[in-house]
């Protein structure tokens, strides 16, 4: 947990009578002003395109089946060019439904050797789909570690926010992971995130619950919980709007701010990658179009990536990035404090 005795400065300011959120980059600056600025790249991160089998509530890049935005080999081919003359860089790959792309095969074994530590952020589902059922050796043949959605261990909370029979796919594929060797031999992982306009509990603790009931019901083991909070962008911001929710969640997000976790931010380690090639200092930020750009505005692609993870750069910020440094934190790898 955070140190409640730490000076947080104040998150809302009033104008007109009317509360405002304190602007989030304003917020850093005052507890240090290197935390605004790029440290070193320690992971690429490749959203390989919107094209999922889900169409999950909350989806910050609006992923579905009808998703029209596909990495092609040009850019992953300049992916692993970099990766060949950088070592010791971990690649994180992600969508959509990264394994919908038609050249994740090739991305994959393309990078065999080139990282030491390639992450698969999986839905699951996709492993139950016809035609997939090749994906589970697929990833232990390549040593993939796999970070799996799965929002709760109830039914009923996993299908309303990602469809209806969805976790019965998800355990089947856990169970299929398990007897590969995943949870024991290779890593697997799973993200838990909530399913509403809240912020996570301790991840530790909803850990524990995770592995007790998944052990006890279904004989499912794995790794590591990664309690990650829901971005108010793309999908979840939708609901939040519907529900006339959005000012409200991001007071709660500014107001749990945590300068523990605001030291950890990963941004000021990881580099995202789109479908087109274009930088951003996270996938949240490509969601919303927030690229990096140099000093004349222009927008830096996979050709310029080692001016884009120069140590020093400062980060392009904006209020979602509370959602980052609530409460216990939140990152692709879970809390941050």
């Amino acid at each position: 947990m955070w140190n409640h005795q730490f000076p947080v400065p104040s998150s809302q300011f009033t104008i007109h009578g009317v509360k405002m959120v304190a602007v989030f980059k304003e917020r850093l600056l005052k507890i240090n002003p290197v935390y605004i600025r790029f440290d070193s790249l320690q992971t690429l991160q490749l959203n390989l395109g919107n094209l999922c089998n889900l169409s999950c509530s909350h989806c910050h890049v609006n992923a579905s089946p009808h998703g029209k935005e596909i990495m092609d080999k040009e850019v992953m081919t300049k992916v692993i060019a970099f990766l060949a003359r950088q070592s010791g860089i971990t690649l994180d790959i992600t969508g959509g439904c990264p394994e919908l792309n038609p050249h994740f095969r090739f991305l994959i074994e393309a990078t065999d050797g080139l990282s030491p530590r390639r992450i698969v952020r999986s839905n699951l589902a996709i492993t139950q789909e016809a035609g997939m059922a090749w994906l589970t050796e697929f990833y232990r043949e390549h040593d993939l570690v796999i970070t799996a959605s799965l929002p709760c261990y109830l039914e009923e909370n996993v299908d309303r926010q990602r469809g209806q029979g969805v976790h019965a796919k998800s355990i089947a594929a856990l169970k299929k992971l398990n007897a590969l060797g995943y949870g024991r031999t290779h890593e697997l992982n799973l993200v838990y995130n909530p399913g509403g306009d809240y912020i996570p509990g301790a991840q530790k603790e909803l850990e524990t619950a995770y592995k007790a009931e998944l052990l006890e019901c279904y004989g499912v083991t794995f790794n590591n919980l990664y309690a990650i909070t829901n971005a108010p962008i793309g999908r979840f911001r939708e609901y939040l709007e519907m529900k006339g929710a959005y000012e409200r969640y991001l007071n709660l997000l500014a107001t749990s701010f945590n300068p523990d976790a605001a030291q950890n931010i990963m941004c000021r380690t990881l580099v995202s990658v789109d479908w087109k090639g274009f930088l951003y200092n996270c996938d949240f930020n490509q969601a919303i179009g927030l690229p990096i750009t140099d000093e004349d505005g222009g927008i830096l692609m996979i050709d310029d990536l080692e001016n884009a993870a120069r140590t020093g750069n400062e980060l392009f910020l904006a209020q979602h990035c509370y959602c980052c440094t609530a409460g216990e934190g939140s990152s692709c790898t879970g809390v941050l404090a």
